[in-house]
């Protein structure tokens, strides 16, 4: 039980110095999302398994599945949102992938050119 106790507070530790060092929405999101969810799945199986009550447990269970289910939803939402609204990238960024793909006014996201699809499976 101790090691879950760790292992959750040094994950969310960590999301929290993510969420304060990164140095953009995209990435702190990115950062917080993974992690968070590690911590809290460590914590409350620490619950589970301290309580060693059947109700405790499948509670803890039932919440750690919502987490694992939701945050990779809410973090791709909330990034979508705000390249939509056009929140600034870091000035290290080497790549945005939907630059010349996303069309702000209808928000569709084309496909890629068939010249990068070219060779990769034959």
């Amino acid at each position: 039980m101790a090691a879950l106790l760790g292992v959750g507070a040094v994950a969310m530790l960590l999301a929290a110095i993510g969420l304060l060092r990164m140095p953009d929405l995209f990435t702190r999101m990115h950062a917080t999302a993974k992690i968070a969810t590690l911590g809290v799945a460590s914590l409350l199986l620490a619950v589970a398994v301290h309580f060693d009550d059947i109700a405790v447990t499948t509670k803890s269970l039932l919440v750690i599945a919502f987490f694992l289910i939701t945050a990779p939803i809410a973090a791709h939402m909330i990034g979508r949102t705000a390249y939509i609204v056009r929140v600034t990238l870091w000035s290290g960024t080497v790549r945005d992938e939907l630059h010349d793909r996303y069309d702000p006014e209808t928000h569709e996201l084309a496909s890629r050119p068939e010249r990068e699809h070219m060779g990769r499976f034959e």
